[in-house]
């Protein structure tokens, strides 16, 4: 019977709630100003920590009401101070209220609000325009839809504490991609803001510091300003440093570091100036040690990882501050089996936090790692470290798998991690499964990771041979993006490398003459570079030349001539070259070259070219085709001489450059013997 009564219970207290909410908002419409203000007023007492008592408000159309009070002349100021307050506390409620009050079109109506001159109403339009703004489902281009707002709030910092907290707040929390930061900053953000971070009030020095943080971020031109701007006679980077100090708190000692890292990594400062090396670092390996809150940690090392990543002599110094590698471990240990037992709570907070733990120390071993063999050494001895990186490759947080990959590719960096610790755990067998369904983005960084398992000393290369990794690799190289096709024919290219003719023909069989052509003519230089990497390892070794050109000769002679005639880099003409030279190394394939006198003629052009690897690379297929020991060697030495390539071998033996002249004279020597 309980069951049958509880239904109709719960029925009468909603009603009820609800009658008592519909009362608040009957009030607002009262014709007496005064009973209206009373009404805001005890709404105001009402919802204050009432999540439940917020929703209904909402529902029975409380915020338009609020809304056009706050915007009509004829209410008191009083009256429209209360109606933002109250509208500042519906807004801390759920993700649900703010959205209802951004579709009710608050946001243009507080910013009209601080046109008002009353400090008082201005500050408690600022205070709803923070919560509102902070919140996740906000769109931040609302509050750049109005060009004169950002210039309004400029003018509004010097008014009151309040004020400059809630803008910079504002600032910090809308300023999400680089046209953000350049309207900021052509409104003056900087000199604005920087006097602030001497500010009395640590709310407003703490803002003003996570507003430079956001502003900085891979913005060179903020950064070198922020360079040379003086707080108070100080210069802003040793204020900044002031604020790393142990004294100061944990939030504020961050934020500043990640202000010296964004200009550092902006090329503001140097990598090797004290304040980096010296400050910078060390507070933010600092952040990672056991001692601080997970989050904390996280922030720490993810900081950390992107201050050092392309330079090296940082990386030395982080790996041998404090244990720093061995410290990261730790953070492999979350949810703890103590915490399981204690205290729930705790186990919810160390759940939640995990994945962004594991993904943070992927990310700074990565980071640490991709230039040292000695620290990619000490990362591969850390407990479990590549159990930990297999398990990583297939959990189910994508940015846990995406970080996992990446650590994995700074160690296949190394000959000698190649060579041992990927061998014993056969870590090409989870990149394999990575490989087969994922976002781009994993994909461009597992893809690179496979082109170092099929370099030639790699023992992952013949179990990933046998895998059928071919057809995956071929369908990379028709992907949109250019970084997926470049890794898909780099990965070609190292497979073909002292290949027997098997594999050779297989990659030709399966990437289809089309494809290889279409990818000769690729817009990208990378892929174009690749791909002519690819054809110079399938033809190498004269049996296997002769093979593919007896198949595929007509095309790819036509795809030589069109990237010799066309507009390309010295680099991709020399690699074209060499292509020639190797075909003029086959026994039946070097007909083709002698057959072409179109291309023999642009081998003669380009003997006689400004460029010395040019002109070397084009005597080297001179040298080929000539050679003596070979069937009908005198009758192309003959044709050639005709063709006047003597006398231009004659020339070149005089050249300056050593490597060109020897190649010359050993040409020359062919028609002595």
């Amino acid at each position: 019977m309980a069951c049958l009564l509880e239904a109709p219970l719960r029925i009468s207290v909603l009603s009820e709630v609800t009658a008592t909410s519909r009362h608040y908002v009957d009030r607002l419409f009262d014709p007496d100003p005064q009973k209206v203000l009373q009404g805001v007023i005890d709404m105001k007492n009402a919802v204050i920590g009432n999540n439940k008592q917020k929703a209904n408000l909402i529902v029975l159309g409380a915020v338009p009401r609020l809304l056009y009070l706050l915007q009509q002349s004829s209410s008191s100021l009083e009256l429209r101070t209360e109606c933002a307050v109250v509208l500042g506390s519906l807004a801390m409620g759920t993700e649900n209220n703010i959205k209802s009050l951004v579709d009710c079109h608050i946001i243009p109506a507080l910013l009209q609000g601080l046109l008002c001159p009353d400090l008082i109403f201005i500050e408690a339009c600022l205070r709803c325009l923070r919560t509102v703004f902070i919140s996740p489902v906000t769109p931040v281009q609302l509050l750049y839809t109005d060009p004169t707002v950002i210039p309004h709030l400029m003018s509004l910092l010097s008014r009151s504490q309040r004020t400059q907290e809630y803008i910079t707040q504002i600032f910090s929390h809308c300023c999400k991609t680089p046209e953000h930061q350049t309207v900021l900053f052509n409104h003056g953000a900087i000199q604005n803001i920087a006097p602030l971070l001497i500010s009395p009030s640590y709310k407003v020095r703490m803002q003003a510091l996570k507003c430079f943080s956001v502003l900085a971020y891979e913005n060179s031109q903020v950064s070198m300003t922020l360079v040379n701007v003086l707080v108070d006679g100080e210069l802003l980077s040793q204020v900044f440093v002031r604020m790393m100090q142990r004294d100061q708190p944990i939030e504020m000692q961050l934020t500043a570091a990640k202000c010296l890292t964004y200009m550092c990594r902006a090329g503001a400062i140097r990598t090797d100036d004290s304040c980096i090396v010296l400050k910078t670092l060390p507070c933010l390996v600092r952040m990672c040690s056991k001692e601080h809150l997970l989050e904390e940690r996280v922030e720490g090392a993810e900081t950390l990882a992107y201050l050092m990543e392309p330079d090296v002599e940082l990386q030395r110094i982080a790996s041998t501050t404090d244990h720093l590698v061995a410290m990261l471990a730790d953070y492999f240990k979350y949810p703890s089996s103590v915490s399981a037992i204690t205290d729930i709570k705790r186990l919810d907070h160390d759940l939640k936090h995990a994945h962004e733990l594991r993904q943070a120390a992927f990310k700074l071993y990565a980071s640490l790692g991709s230039n040292d063999e000695d620290i990619r050494k000490k990362i591969t001895e850390t407990e479990n470290m590549m159990d930990r990186i297999v398990s990583g490759l297939s959990e189910s947080s994508i940015k846990v798998r995406l970080a996992a990959v990446r650590c994995l590719h700074s160690l296949s960096r190394s000959v000698q991690q190649l060579r041992t610790s990927f061998h014993d755990h056969a870590v090409w067998k989870p990149l394999m499964k990575l490989l087969q369904n994922a976002p781009d983005e994993v994909l461009v960084m597992a893809s690179s990771t496979l082109c170092n398992l099929l370099l030639e000393f790699s023992p992952s290369k013949e179990p990933i041979l046998e895998s059928g990794v071919i057809e995956l690799l071929c369908s990379l190289t028709q992907s949109d993006s250019p970084a997926l096709r470049v890794n898909g024919i780099w990965a070609l290219m190292n497979m073909a490398f002292q290949a027997d003719q098997k594999v050779k023909v297989e990659i030709v069989r399966c990437l289809g003459t089309e494809q290889l052509f279409r990818l000769l003519s690729d817009p990208d230089t990378n892929v174009l570079m690749k791909t002519l990497g690819l054809l110079r390892n399938l033809l190498s070794t004269r049996p296997h030349i002769d093979k593919i050109m007896s198949s595929h000769g007509k095309q790819i002679m036509q795809a030589v001539t069109l990237i010799l005639e066309a507009e390309h880099s010295i680099e991709v003409k020399e690699q074209t070259l060499c292509i020639l030279a190797n075909i003029a190394d086959g026994n039946t394939a070097k007909e083709l070259i002698m057959t072409n006198d179109d291309m023999l003629q642009k081998i003669k052009y380009y003997m006689g070219h400004s460029n010395v690897k040019l002109q070397l690379a084009a005597t080297f297929c001179i040298s080929n085709l000539i050679w003596n020991e070979e069937d009908g060697s005198q009758e192309r030495q003959d044709k050639l001489r005709e063709m006047g390539f003597v006398d231009i071998l004659h020339k070149l033996t005089q050249a300056s450059d050593p490597n060109l002249s020897d190649r010359a004279k050993t040409a020359m020597q062919q028609y002595l013997a």
